[in-house]
């Protein structure tokens, strides 16, 4: 496995996934710092999809992009017809939602007390 095309730091692969999701204009994206408040990851990337067509590409986009740098995924649900799917990148995950399935299960507000990462800066880096 070429490492050379690895991104160094979990930032970095967080912002690539984020930058792949703004591409193909996901919604409301929304970066959680919850290194030592999850025992499973640190970071949480949110965004939210305008239809299951939209999420399904939205996923497909954060694979390839993963894929192309080398990037493990550790677990998935691949199943679009729920409103919710997770890619699980083990140091971060990405939680990609409908409306309604964000507002019912509401993980910005779960996860209140994370550190919420600006994604103006992020962006721009």
């Amino acid at each position: 496995m070429d490492y050379k095309n690895t991104p160094s730091s979990t930032m970095d692969q967080v912002m690539l996934c984020c930058r792949a999701l703004d591409d193909k204009k996901a919604e409301e994206l929304k970066i959680l710092n919850v290194e030592g408040k999850s025992p499973i990851t640190d970071y949480l990337v949110i965004a939210t999809g305008t239809s299951e067509p939209h999420l399904k590409a939205l996923r497909n986009e954060i694979e390839k992009t993963l894929k192309s740098h080398n990037i493990a995924i550790t677990g998935e649900d691949r199943e679009t017809a729920s409103g919710w799917v997770v890619v699980d990148a083990f140091d971060f995950m990405i939680h990609l939602f409908t409306r309604e399935q964000r507002d019912n299960y509401s993980l910005d507000t779960l996860w209140k007390d994370a550190e919420k990462v600006a994604i103006p800066e992020l962006m721009s880096a």
